[in-house]
């Protein structure tokens, strides 16, 4: 019998890890350029900076859940709902926010919104093929 990639016990883990790697690197982008990346954006650097400081909080923890030898559905899911919410934010941001942005603000907030989209629409199918599955989370790993 196959699992679909979905249901896999290494198929949330390695979403995880995406989601740290990308949100780290962010991020890191985010912190280190905040005042050349709010002038480029059209963004406050203020608003830069603090968020890139959250998504390297969020980085931290999505990466010690991906370690983790059976993963808490519930943590999952909030990550699922954070990512969903971030992308949320991101769109009214780029389209409906207080700032008349340029339009690299706009792809720059674009783009988070959508990579935080996808990854929370993955944590979300992964989280449902598991438990159809039998694996309500992920298994200890065995040598």
């Amino acid at each position: 019998m196959s699992l679909s990639l979905f249901a896999s016990p290494r198929f949330l883990p390695r979403v995880l890890w995406a989601d740290a790697a990308g949100c780290a690197a962010a991020g890191a982008v985010q912190c280190a350029t905040a005042g050349p990346l709010g002038a480029a954006t059209g963004l406050p650097a203020a608003l830069v900076s603090a968020t890139g400081w959250f998504l390297l909080a969020y980085a931290a923890v999505a990466a010690v859940i991906a370690t983790r030898p059976a993963m808490p559905r519930a943590l999952i899911l909030l990550l699922a709902v954070g990512n969903l919410g971030w992308a949320v934010g991101c769109i009214a941001l780029a389209f409906a926010g207080p700032w008349d942005l340029p339009s690299q603000g706009v792809a720059w907030l674009v783009a988070q919104g959508v990579f935080a989209l996808v990854l929370a629409d993955l944590q979300w199918m992964g989280l449902r093929h598991q438990d159809t599955a039998g694996f309500g989370a992920r298994q200890p790993r065995t040598a």
